[in-house]
């Protein structure tokens, strides 16, 4: 009955749960089909990681990289890489605390000497931003039982670019595709894209792992089906007869075949480093942030503004919002900000949501049709003389209406001191039309703004 249970959660995670990384495409034999720009490790069939190939120029342009990371200057040897017999590998590998097996053989050798070689900034820069995100990481592995040795699968995804996005659509850290996201919790809309929070993204990505894990029992087989999706590693273990990851390699996509070697060859550098010349990017302590529920739309332009943040600082604190918009209005939605920027927030109540809402929030909830048959376009009358007549009428018809607009509507300053009531009292009002005229919701008002008292 167990194994007719495991074999149901196969076909149901396979049915719905989309690789992570990369969606592999066959030929009507069942060739995998590979991508033009596929960059290969070697003429051996095994492709690296598209995360191997990011420019680390590009990486230290992410702002996290650029308020919080700067490099090492006492560095000694920084160009020299030293090389070790396979002996000194496989020792060094087995003495890694993990629960997970970490073999040696020539292709994790060949994944080892990439990162200790040709991508030893990017290495730098990655052990860096671990004192950035790997706390994350390991909270929500340890959350699902999961082993913590995982926590270096986001530097084979997605080389911790928390911006990144994989030439088939891929995002964050934990490069979910859209199905895969949303089928863990992960909201993705046009607004909202859940993969891209680094929180959010690590506890659905441990589920997920988790959940492989309840179907294969082998975390090997689970992080090289959390690359190329189960329904590759079932095909291949198929076509092997086996269920180790090494026996079916050769059915397996050729990026999953070098998936699993660069993994273990990111948790040797990331524990052997020292050994390689290798000097860590040095990390500034990062500063305190909470969070703010809000419940009505707001902008990152609203908060940079008035709160005196750059707006670059609130799109990356909160990368999960595409286009600055937060949609409150629709459902309650979190924000993180510095822990004086939300005392400022805080200060600023209802005021925040009316700064500029008129230029950034342009969706019309209604409109106005244009009747059948009408025409914007208007004849000249025949006569020149009424035609005259007609504008000065019209332009008197204009004034009047200026004025009578003029003598609707009026704003006044607030003073230093001033309160709504006082206000209200000054210009024969209640505190009940002046917060219905501004948008108000408490007393909040600040000296030096305008509001409308008619």
């Amino acid at each position: 009955m167990r194994k007719f249970f495991i074999f149901l959660s196969a076909c149901f995670v396979t049915a719905t749960a989309v690789s992570a990384q990369e969606v592999i495409e066959v030929d009507d034999e069942g060739v995998e089909v590979m991508p033009e720009d596929t960059v290969v490790l070697d003429d051996g069939g095994v492709d690296l990681p598209e995360s191997m190939t990011y420019n680390v120029d590009s990486l230290l342009m992410e702002w996290h990289a650029q308020n919080y990371l700067r490099p090492d200057s006492t560095c000694e040897n920084p160009d020299y890489n030293p090389t070790f017999a396979p002996e000194v590998y496989q020792e060094r590998l087995q003495r890694i605390p993990a629960v997970m097996e970490f073999p040696y053989n020539s292709i994790v050798r060949r994944f080892i000497d990439q990162y200790s070689g040709r991508l030893r900034r990017s290495v730098a820069y990655m052990l860096g931003a671990c004192n950035l995100y790997i706390p994350i990481f390991e909270e929500a592995l340890d959350y699902y039982g999961v082993p913590l040795e995982l926590k270096y699968l986001p530097v084979i995804e997605s080389a911790l670019d928390p911006t990144a996005t994989s030439r088939v659509g891929a995002a964050g850290l934990w490069q979910f595709m859209v199905a895969t996201g949303k089928r863990y919790g992960l909201e993705v809309n046009s607004l909202i894209d859940d993969r891209r929070d680094p929180i959010k993204s690590s506890f659905a990505a441990a589920k997920y792992l988790k959940d492989l894990y309840n179907i294969y029992g082998d975390w090997t087989l689970v992080i090289a089906a959390y690359n190329c999706g189960p329904g590759n590693v079932n095909k291949a273990m198929h076509r092997a007869g086996a269920k180790d990851y090494w026996a079916i390699y050769p059915y397996l996509p050729k990026e999953t075949r070098g998936y699993v070697p660069a993994f273990i060859a990111a948790n040797y550098i990331m524990n052997y480093y020292c050994e390689h010349n290798i000097c860590p990017m040095i990390t500034s302590h990062p500063v305190s942030t909470d969070t703010v529920v809000v419940n009505r739309n707001l902008h990152f332009s609203q908060i940079a503004d008035l709160c005196g943040i750059d707006y670059k600082a609130v799109k990356a604190l909160n990368p999960q919002y595409r286009t600055g918009l937060i949609p409150g209005a629709q459902r309650p939605c979190t924000i993180r900000l510095p822990q004086e920027t939300i005392l400022a927030f805080v200060d600023w109540g209802d005021s925040i949501y009316n700064y500029r809402a008129d230029s950034l929030f342009t969706r019309r909830a209604v409109v106005q049709v244009a009747e059948p048959g009408a025409s914007s376009v208007r004849q000249a009358p025949r006569n020149g003389s009424r035609n005259n007549d007609r504008s000065a009428s019209r332009g008197r018809r204009g004034r009047r209406d200026d004025e009578r607009s003029s003598r609707k509507a009026k704003s006044v300053t607030v003073r230093q001191g001033d309160t709504l009531s006082e206000i209200a009292r000054r210009h024969g009002t209640s505190v009940s039309k002046l917060r219905k005229l501004n948008g108000l919701k408490g007393n909040n008002i600040r000296a030096g703004k305008k509001i409308r008292v008619k």
